[in-house]
């Protein structure tokens, strides 16, 4: 398969944690949330059945990696995982650490309430840790 791009709303909303040679690693900016998109780097695909079967392992791994990390740097309550793409079509894969006291709890992050955008220059708190503990399993 082709390499992808990334789409342009993803690099639009989101920005680099890091990558591997087969997907991106992004942060969602709100800072209402705990959240990392998992992107992987081939062109045309839409939906997880649509990647070979290696990929497909790898992505769900990554994703479960960033959850369960992230559920341990922020103290969330539950870890929300997930693959819309109704607006983004580019198969992209949400991982939301969410908290009971969150401004969505106990409903959908998706379309509720506005976006609240680290202050530029501003990092989320837990992004140095999750660096830290993917770069540990990768190595």
């Amino acid at each position: 398969m082709t390499a992808a791009l990334l789409h342009p709303r993803l690099e639009a909303d989101t920005h680099a944690i890091g990558e591997t040679s087969d997907m991106w690693l992004r942060w969602m900016d709100d800072q209402r949330f705990p959240w990392v998109i998992v992107v992987p780097k081939q062109h045309g695909v839409t939906e997880w059945y649509e990647l070979p079967i290696e990929s497909q392992h790898a992505l769900l791994d990554m994703a479960n990696r960033c959850g369960l990390y992230l559920k341990g740097l922020t103290g969330a309550d539950k870890i929300n995982i997930g693959a819309l793409g109704n607006l983004v079509p580019q198969l992209h894969i949400h991982v939301i650490a969410r908290r009971q006291d969150d401004a969505c709890w106990p409903g959908p992050v998706w379309g509720q309430g506005e976006p609240q955008p680290y202050p530029t220059g501003q990092l989320p708190p837990w992004l140095p840790g999750l660096r830290e503990r993917l770069s540990q399993r990768c190595a």
